[in-house]
């Protein structure tokens, strides 16, 4: 089979072109999980090799060294793996997959040209003073999720030539369909290095264990009709063998993998869960579901492990699930079951995300996120049917019902209820910021004020918007600054 690249594909090649030869050397190519980025890289090694030159893809799993092999072979590209004992070792091939820990006990690469980083964002010691130490060899990192801090300083450019939005209107991923259940309790948890403890979330994880299996079974039989392939990620190990000894005694074949197993184990039942006729109902982890999971008849994602600020964590867990299946017409969209409260604690930088991508590197998104309080969850609860409103919203979307905005968070209260994750487009955020800077410019409003108007209208901070560009506001929008401003007088009048 010969390699074929998309458009935006084709695109992000030419970008990275273009920023070598505008002197860039480590540059970050920001693409979605299930965007190509694998395709991409064999592109660029194959184009490398084809020129007499030496390219190498580092990887920091054995497994995903055999899968990115296997993905060469695919496509008739002759390379080597440098790999302890692997059965591929030919070290004078142009292009070659190896893994992390291979080029740390090597030290040195002779005569490489190009070295491609994959999941660039997890650094490692030692791969980062190889990139220094070696100024001559050109360098492209890979990732979804380009927020961890210090990244701007190892590369010096970002490309970032897809967004999610696009590749979901595109058909290439799916959109999630979401729901939000009782959560795990992380109140007064201990945290290291601003992260919840991962025993401390195990062990508070197992006392929702019954509310996470009864809620799959429900909603697969609500949804599906039937049991779906399902990945699972679990607040820690014991955590794991908990859910997985649960959906066990009510007759559900969910397998817990973890560390403690060896590679061969985990590699043969990642295996049989991706054959189409697979017997396993299941696979439940904690990371390593992560990275280089591609099964793309998953349609059901249960979240279980609560992260207190590692966005790129819960970007890269429903990017598992996304991926669109070309085999199957019947995948229009997967479903995200959210016990962890994730999703409303990184709401509002994956609508970002998902709506314009990445244009910068360390913009300090990995932060400790604020709880939504309990007051904030109730009133975005639709008061006629419960449901939860969708961003951006007066009107729900179940039952027609209009509100009188008031927050954008959503409630928790036990029960499963599904969330809309329809993102207001970027364009429409932008339209109403720059109203309400023509609000400054021309009615004397202070900033503060046109912040707080545009938090009303969206729920969130106006941020990433282009500023000192007023426009005149429409009549939609004038309407909605005359509500506003006749319930204040309202209640002042009442005070």
């Amino acid at each position: 089979m010969s390699l074929q690249l998309r458009p935006y594909q084709e695109e992000a090649l030419e970008q990275l072109r273009l920023g070598f030869a505008q002197g860039k050397r480590a540059q970050v190519l920001v693409a979605p999980t299930g965007s190509g980025k694998t395709e991409m890289a064999i592109a660029l090694m194959k184009a490398t090799k084809d020129k007499g030159n030496k390219a190498a893809m580092l990887l920091d799993r054995i497994v995903l060294c055999d899968q990115t092999s296997k993905r060469l072979e695919k496509y008739s590209i002759e390379h080597g793996v440098l790999q302890s004992g692997h059965w591929r070792y030919r070290p004078h091939e142009n292009i070659q997959v190896c893994s992390a820990q291979t080029l740390e006990r090597r030290g040195s690469f002779p005569g490489l040209n190009l070295l491609i980083v994959d999941e660039c964002h997890a650094t490692r010691d030692q791969t980062v003073e190889f990139i220094k130490n070696n100024p001559d060899v050109r360098v492209i990192g890979l990732t979804a999720t380009p927020f961890t801090k210090g990244l701007g300083k190892i590369y010096d450019n970002v490309i970032s030539p897809v967004t999610t939005k696009q590749l979901v209107d595109d058909n290439v991923l799916v959109p999630l369909r979401v729901f939000l259940a009782k959560e795990i309790d992380m109140e007064g948890a201990k945290k290291v290095a601003g992260e919840w403890s991962q025993a401390e979330t195990s062990e508070r994880g197992i006392k929702i264990t019954g509310d996470v299996v009864a809620e799959w079974i429900k909603k697969t039989e609500e949804i599906f009709g039937r049991p779906r392939k399902t990945i699972v990620f679990c607040a820690g190990v014991s955590h794991g063998v908990d859910l997985s000894r649960k959906f066990q005694e009510r007759g559900f074949n969910f397998i817990c993998i973890s560390y403690k197993d060896d590679d061969e184990f985990k590699k043969q039942v990642i295996a049989d869960f991706s054959k189409p006729d697979t017997k396993i109902h299941g696979l439940i982890a904690t990371d390593i579901l992560t990275k280089g999971f591609d099964v793309p008849d998953v349609m059901i994602g249960v979240s279980a492990r609560p992260f207190s600020k590692s966005l790129s964590s819960h970007i890269q867990q429903m990017g598992r699930v996304m991926r669109g299946n070309p085999l199957d017409d019947e995948k229009k969209f997967a479903v995200w079951l959210d016990h962890s409260g994730n999703y409303l604690r990184f709401r509002e930088d994956w609508d970002e995300v998902f709506e314009a991508g990445v244009s910068e590197l360390d913009d300090g998104k990995e932060k400790a996120k604020k709880e939504p309080t309990l007051k904030e969850k109730e009133a975005s609860k639709c008061q006629r049917c419960s449901v939860l409103w969708p961003v951006g919203s007066d009107v729900c979307h179940n039952c027609g019902y209009v509100r009188e905005r008031r927050n954008s968070v959503v409630t928790v209260d036990g029960r499963m209820e599904e969330l809309a994750t329809g993102a207001v487009s970027r364009e429409s955020k932008q339209d109403f910021w720059s109203a309400m800077q023509w609000y400054i410019r021309y009615q004397g409003w202070s900033r503060g004020r046109a912040s707080h108007t545009y938090r009303d209208k969206f729920g969130v901070w106006p941020k990433g918007l282009i500023e000192n560009a007023p426009v005149m506001p429409s009549t939609e929008i004038k309407r909605f600054v005359d509500k506003k401003m006749y319930q204040f007088l309202k209640s002042v009048g009442k005070r």
